[in-house]
Parts: structure tokens; sequence; C-alpha cells
């Protein structure tokens, strides 16, 4: 015969809602890993598409620069209009290059992140004056109680 709710031991109550509780964290877990597969799936996608639109775009690049040669060498030698977007490129890529060196330069590192453990660490560790001194008159005591 099944007993109710207030004939039950504490140990049996506490026994079911243990075991309720772990099939509740159990189902949260699978929910969670399903989410991430689901997301990372998203995540994927969503990488390959923006590959697919920047090697489309950089293909663009290259066909305007043909076409900006091309029309500058309606009023200069072809060789002169090619070395003109050559070195455009060339002055843009170095640009570039000096503004990530100076944002490289500017990182300030992990000074707080330092400090704050520095801090912990002069709590944690205590000062060679507040340990007490071992006076030479007393000796230490052993397990023999001499």
């Amino acid at each position: 015969m099944p007993q109710t709710p207030e004939e039950e031991s504490l140990g049996s109550l506490v026994a079911q809602a243990s075991s309720q509780i772990s099939d509740l964290v159990r189902s949260e877990i699978e929910l969670a890993k399903a989410e991430f597969r689901f997301d990372a799936k998203r995540v994927g996608t969503a990488g390959g598409l923006f590959a697919a639109a920047a090697f489309m775009a950089h293909l663009c690049l290259i066909l305007a620069s043909f076409t900006i040669a091309f029309v500058l060498a309606q009023w200069l030698p072809n060789w002169l209009a090619f070395l003109i977007v050559t070195v455009f490129y060339l002055v843009v890529a170095g640009l570039l290059v000096f503004v990530g060196v100076r944002r490289l330069k500017g990182l300030a590192g992990m000074k707080r992140t330092a400090r704050s453990i520095k801090g912990l660490k002069e709590i944690a560790t205590p000062e060679d004056e507040t340990l007490p001194a071992v006076r030479p008159d007393r000796e230490p005591v052993t397990r023999d109680g001499a």
C-alpha cells in the first residue's frame, strides 16, 4: 500500500528530491547541447557565406583595379596607368599596416588584472613582521610530549 506524503520518511523524500533534481540537471544539459548544435550549424553557415562574400568582393576589387587602370590608360601609357594603380594599393596597404602597428603599441596590456592579482597576492601572503617570533628559550613540543 503506497504511503501518503505525510507518512513518508524524510530520507525517502530527500532521495526523491535528489533523483528529480538529477533528472532535471540531465535534461537541462541535453537541452543546452541541442541548442549549441543548432547555433553551431547556423554560425558555420553564416561563416561560409561571409567567406564567399569576401571572396566575391576581392574579385570585384581586382576587376575595379583593371577598370581604373584601363581608364587611366586613355591618357597615359598602359604601363604607367597600371603602375599608378599598383602604387596606390601599396600606399593604402602601408597606411593600414602603420595604423595597425600604432593600435598594437597602444595596447594597455593587462595592467588592471596584474594590479588586482598583485593585490590578492599581498593579501594572501602574510608579512614577516606579522608572524610570531620563535623565541630561543622555547623548544618545539614533540609527539612524546618532551
